[in-house]
This record gives structure tokens, C-alpha cells and sequence, in this order.
């Protein structure tokens, strides 16, 4: 088993907002625009540096959104940028008529997603953002699990035609990808090849998969995880050559078990090869203001929960 280890943490809403200050430079094309959290984005160094291309629009998510899809008109790309609920949840109407209706090019980037945004509580803490998002014919949905990642999907997206959501969050986390692994859109990557069982994640629970997974194989279980960036479209054929080898699965998500990754390997294995699957994803309910690792174990979706999971799922082999 291939051991990762890393050498610092990094928030992964530093990597877009040094991921888009490199757009900046190489596309005359790219603009942003931010609804009054230019900081909490990370959007600074792109104001700073091309002031003509930004635009603060203030607490008006709304039209931030209209304003987006009318600057695709005219050959822009769009960025915009606000915490995941305001991104989806306020403004899904907008989103729904005026981008992904007519398919334009927006990149809609949205921070602060999950519980682990943490203290802030309930009221921030959209747990139903990719669900969404994946039912919005066109729309391309990415979760990034590190700083690296971030900043390479946040570099790629400007060159994919057509809407997409991108989600990250506040949290520091360990940077464990390489930096100079290309994002595909679409690809899902294998981080550890294993037998006996597949854990399939996405986000933050990426890693928490890995470290699972090295605990497990300390008791004679062989994991296979992989880090499934890209919801939508979902990379299928990864996900059916694993479990041809490991008969079983289990996903691993920070969001509600309904309507995110979970369910969409679920229809992917009803419609193939029907498979034993575990779900680790918060069940149904809303959060609660704590620090990201308590709320990460209180709603089981750690470590711990993936190595419960996987072990549940072998009984159903």
C-alpha cells in the first residue's frame, strides 16, 4: 500500500484564489466577480492585480449570477464567488434560467461548503449543494479534496465549455496531491489499488479515506480508494473496473446521504453491476456550530466511519 504523508495544510479556497490569480495573467478573458467576500474567497491578488476584470457586487447573489451569465454574451468567463449556500441554495433560480438553461459559461466557485465550515453553524453549512447542482441538465459538479487539486480544477475549468460548480472549503487540510498532476474533468483517480473492498470518495473525505485505509490494512483488509473529483459526469468505468476486483463499496461524502456522490455510484451499480454499497455521509439532517473535527465525528463522516463502513460491507459480500 502506497503511503501519503504531507508536509504542510492548506485551505482549499487558497487554491482557488491562487489558482484564479494564474488565470488572470494567461487569459485576458477570465474576469470575477464576488458577492462582498473578496477575502474569505481568496480573491485579493486577481482584484489587486486586474482591477478592470473584477467586479464586487456586493450582498446580491442574485444578480451576481445575472450578471455572470450576461458577460458569457460577450466572450468573458466568468468566476464568481461567495460561501456554497449563498452559490446554490439562494440563488438556484438564477442559476436555473439564466446559466444552465442556455448552457452559459460560468464558473460558479463556491467556498465555505460542508460541515467543516465549522462554528458559523446550520445556517451556512449547505449540505445539499451538490445534489443541486447535479440535477441542472449541463452542469459539470467538482469537489476538490486539497489545496493542489483545488488550484488545478480552478485553472482547468476556464477552459471547459459550458456551467460548473466548483466546491471547496474553509478548513486547513493536509496538501498530499502532487503539484503538477493535470485536473481531467470527468477522471476519477486511484490513490491506493486494493482487493477486498472499494471506498470511493470525494472532498475532504478523501484523505480521512486514506487514512482509513492504512489502518485497515493493519488488520489484513486491502482497500482500494479512489478520489472521485468530479461528480458530474461521473467517471463510471473507474468505478466498475474496481469493483470487479473488490465486489463491494463504500462512498464517502461531506454532504447528505441523499442526492450526492453515494446516490450517483448507486445508480451507476443498479444500472451495471449490482454491488454491495455503504454509505458515509451526514444522514439527513442539518449541522451544528462546533470545530470541524468534532462535527466530523459527531456526524460521522471521519476516518472512524469509513473503517466502520467498510467492515459492514464485507459482511455483505
Amino acid at each position: 500500500m502506497k503511503k501519503y504523508t504531507y508536509t504542510e495544510m492548506k485551505d482549499t479556497r487558497s487554491g482557488f484564489g491562487d489558482g484564479l490569480t494564474e488565470l488572470g495573467g494567461k487569459n485576458p478573458n477570465v474576469v470575477a466577480l464576488c458577492a462582498d467576500l473578496t477575502g474569505s474567497l481568496k480573491m485579493n491578488d486577481f482584484e489587486k492585480n486586474h482591477p478592470d476584470r473584477f467586479f464586487q457586487v456586493g450582498i446580491a447573489e442574485a444578480n451576481m449570477m445575472g450578471i455572470a451569465a450576461g458577460l458569457t454574451i460577450g466572450g468573458k468567463i466568468p468566476f464568481t464567488g461567495t460561501f456554497a449556500n449563498f452559490s446554490t441554495g439562494r440563488v438556484y433560480d438564477q442559476i436555473r434560467q439564466s446559466i444552465a438553461y442556455s448552457g452559459k459559461n460560468v464558473k460558479i466557485c463556491a467556498s465555505h461548503a460542508g460541515l467543516t465550515l465549522g462554528e458559523d453553524g446550520a445556517t451556512h453549512q449547505i449540505l445539499e449543494d451538490i445534489g443541486l447542482m447535479k440535477m441542472l441538465p449541463g452542469m459539470t459538479v467538482i469537489n476538490t479534496c486539497d489545496y493542489n487539486q483545488t488550484k488545478a480544477a480552478t485553472i482547468a475549468i476556464a477552459d471547459h465549455k459550458g456551467p460548473v460548480y466548483l466546491r471547496f472549503g474553509r478548513p486547513k487540510v493536509p496538501v498530499f496531491m502532487p503539484t503538477n498532476q493535470p485536473f481531467e474533468i470527468g477522471k476519477g483517480i486511484v490513490l491506493n489499488e486494493g482487493t477486498d473492498v472499494t471506498i470511493v470518495a470525494t472532498g475532504h473525505l478523501v484523505w480521512e479515506s486514506l487514512q482509513a485505509a492504512e489502518k485497515l490494512e493493519s488488520e489484513g483488509i486491502s482497500a482500494e480508494v479512489i478520489n472521485i473529483h468530479t461528480i458530474k459526469p461521473l467517471d463510471e468505468e473507474i468505478i466498475l473496473k474496481s469493483i470487479k476486483k473488490t465486489a463491494c463499496i463504500v462512498t464517502a461524502e461531506e454532504h447528505n446521504k441523499y442526492g450526492g456522490l453515494g446516490e450517483s455510484v448507486a445508480r451507476c451499480l443498479s444500472q451495471n453491476m449490482p454491488t454491495p454499497q455503504e454509505f458515509v455521509a451526514v444522514n439527513d439532517t442539518f449541522g451544528e456550530s462546533a470545530t470541524p473535527a468534532q462535527l466530523m465525528k459527531k456526524y460521522h463522516i471521519n476516518d472512524e466511519a469509513v473503517i466502520l463502513a467498510v467492515k459492514n460491507v464485507l459482511k455483505r459480500k
